[in-house]
């Protein structure tokens, strides 16, 4: 505990402890809730639906993160993560293409390669999320150079009530 706290807690009477309890624990809350939504990127003109179902489609490249709730942070189980890619030749095929599923814990893992840059295009992984209750999303990773590994997560925004979308994760 820091001297100013301590002074603080010594001179303060039992009201001005618990409004300064009060501004801590409200602070701590905000701190834990503030979730911003993962950005919108490019779907691009290489999707494809129905990628199959597996974590793995390379080596030497590990992306992983959490999937959560914009509106409250918590973690969101059994989201289906579609993946794409391009080779290590640059072009798309079935080879580069995964979906997942997050588990219990809202966690997600891919086993794959650093893909190249091609054309103007930085490195990237392209991402279409969709989960129940929930806009769909769809957005990029973009690895730096030289890394094996990146946590990536996903922050997605609740759908409002009475204004659920047709369940069509491509479509905003």
């Amino acid at each position: 505990m820091n001297a100013t706290l301590k002074y603080m807690l010594v001179r303060c009477s039992a009201g001005c402890l618990i409004i300064l309890l009060v501004l801590i624990t409200c602070t701590a809350v905000t701190m834990a809730a503030s979730c911003p939504p993962t950005p919108w990127d490019e779907i691009g003109p290489f999707y494809r639906p129905n990628a199959p179902v597996r974590n793995s489609i390379g080596t030497g490249y590990v992306l992983s993160g959490t999937v959560r709730s914009a509106g409250d942070c918590r973690p969101l189980p059994n989201v289906r993560i579609e993946i794409w890619q391009a080779g290590p030749d640059g072009s798309y095929s079935d080879q580069y293409r995964a979906t997942l599923f997050s588990d219990s814990e809202g966690r997600y893992s891919l086993q794959t390669f650093l893909p190249p840059p091609y054309g103007r295009r930085p490195s990237h992984i392209h991402m279409l999320v969709d989960a129940k209750g929930f806009e769909g999303l769809i957005t990029q990773h973009y690895p730096k150079k030289n890394t094996t590994k990146a946590v990536y997560d996903l922050v997605l925004v609740p759908e409002i009530k009475g204004k659920e979308k047709v369940r069509n994760p491509v479509g905003r």
